[in-house]
This record gives C-alpha cells, sequence and structure tokens, in this order.
C-alpha cells in the first residue's frame, strides 16, 4: 500500500514504520492515524516477525497537527467522539499487534506521541528527547492516552506530569518507566538490534501468547486467571512450536524458528 504519512521498509522479516511528516515534526492528523491503524492491521497478518515505530527528522512526533486541532475546535461533541475513537483504535492496533512492536524514539513526544511509544512493547529512545504532557495547557487532557500511560508509569507520577504538563527529559522517562532504554544515536541503534535477534530467538507462536497472556492478567479476575494459565500452559505445551522448542532443548540443538 502507498502511503502518504508513514514510510515502511521491510527486510529480513523486519519492517520499520517511520511517520513522515517531519516538517511538522511528525505531528499526527487524521489521515496519519488512519494509515498508521490500517498499516498495524495489514502487519498483523502478513510475514513480519518484528515491527520497529520510529520517526524521519528531528522528532518522533508533536502529538497532535495544528491545523487538525483548529478543525477539531468547531466539531460537535459526536464528532469529536469520532476522531478520540478513531485515536483510540490506532493505540489499540499497535498495542494488541500480534508481533513484537519496537519503539525507536529518536527526538521529542508530546501529547499523543507519547501514547503512540507507551502502546509498544519495548521502548528505546535517545538521550537528549524532551517529553511532555502538555495537554493542560490547552485546556484539555491526556484522556484517551491515559489508559497505555498507565500501563507504564504509576498513578503518583501520571498526577503530577498530567497536571503540570511540565516537561521531561530521556533520563527522568527511563526513571519512572515510560521508556525501558535510554542512550546517543548510536547506542539506541545497537540496543535496537539486540532486542531484533533477542526476540527472533523466541518461538513466534509464544510471543503472540505471551502479549495476550498478559493483556488477561489486566482483565480477568484473579480466580478465573489462575486456571487460564493453567489451562494455556498446558495447550502450549502440546502445540506444534511447543514440542518443538522443548525437543530442541533436550536435544541441545536450536529449534526450527531459529535455523
Amino acid at each position: 500500500m502507498n502511503y502518504v504519512t508513514i514510510k515502511i521498509s521491510s527486510e529480513n522479516g523486519i519492517t520499520k514504520i517511520f511517520l513522515n511528516r517531519p516538517e511538522v515534526h511528525n505531528a499526527m492528523n487524521e489521515k496519519m492515524m488512519k494509515e498508521l491503524k490500517d498499516c498495524f492491521n495489514d502487519l498483523n497478518s502478513d510475514d513480519s516477525k518484528i515491527i520497529i515505530l520510529t520517526g524521519k527528522g528531528k522528532s518522533f512526533c508533536a502529538g497532535a497537527d495544528l491545523n487538525w486541532m483548529k478543525s477539531m475546535a468547531k466539531y460537535t461533541k459526536e464528532e469529536n467522539i469520532k476522531d478520540s475513537k478513531l485515536l483510540l483504535n490506532l493505540y489499540e492496533e499497535i498495542y494488541n499487534c500480534k508481533k513484537p512492536v519496537i519503539a525507536l524514539v529518536n527526538g521529542h513526544a508530546f501529547g499523543g506521541g507519547l501514547g503512540l511509544f507507551a502502546a509498544c512493547d519495548i521502548i528505546i529512545a535517545k538521550n537528549d528527547c524532551k517529553f511532555a504532557f502538555s495537554e493542560v495547557k490547552l485546556g484539555i487532557i491526556p484522556s484517551v492516552i491515559s489508559t497505555y500511560i498507565s500501563r507504564k508509569i504509576s498513578l503518583s507520577n501520571m498526577r503530577k506530569l498530567f497536571l503540570t504538563g511540565e516537561r521531561f527529559d530521556s533520563t527522568y522517562a527511563k526513571e519512572i518507566g515510560l521508556v525501558d532504554f535510554v542512550g546517543s544515536e548510536t547506542e539506541v541503534d545497537e540496543i535496537c538490534e539486540k532486542y531484533v535477534k533477542i526476540l527472533l530467538s523466541s518461538g513466534p507462536k509464544a510471543i503472540q501468547e505471551v502479549k495476550k497472556l498478559i493483556d488477561n492478567c489486566e482483565k480477568m479476575n484473579r480466580e478465573d486467571y489462575k486456571v487460564h494459565t493453567v489451562e494455556k500452559i498446558s495447550e502450549l505445551r502440546v502445540s506444534k512450536e511447543g514440542q518443538e522448542g522443548i525437543n530442541a532443548f533436550l536435544e541441545k540443538k536450536k529449534p526450527k524458528w531459529r535455523e
């Protein structure tokens, strides 16, 4: 598919998605959200093994596009609900992606841009990035992204950063758990490559099941989840991939997905 606001490259099962509006710091408009959502939906069923989300230019994502925000100011509540659902559906598409998603945060991110990487599985950021939940400065709140941010940082940190809208750097983001790794431009590429190799060494079906397991841990009540874990491990032990992995380990050889 030909995209306007994003760029895609694939090699050896690794697909990179670039936010491609550098002239506006990769700010999101309706077109970008739709293209990103469609792209992740398509990648769910293709032969990609790992997805890397990053940005072109100096910024990762500046949040909402100003011209788009101007048009939203004239929307009715019903139109705003439809628009906000598009953003929610985009985050859900990323969060529920069957493939591992690495966010390679190449530059600054504000507002909804933080939601984009918070919905990813592993987050690697350059050490000179600036971040902010800047919505309160506009008289609004970081509402839709809060579901994904709350899975990364404590409510205490959410309260402080959401209320103040203050800027913070990559080091602080790592300290509070918003990002996983921080490094120089060279280092983040090395960290990304390291985790690509680590992920490729794991069973692809197992990776999908881990993502489902974590999601169910959040959604199910404790007793139902306990039953689910027993059933799930029993199911996977006798699965084709499970048998392959266990037998390969016992026979001290590589499973097929590592050959």
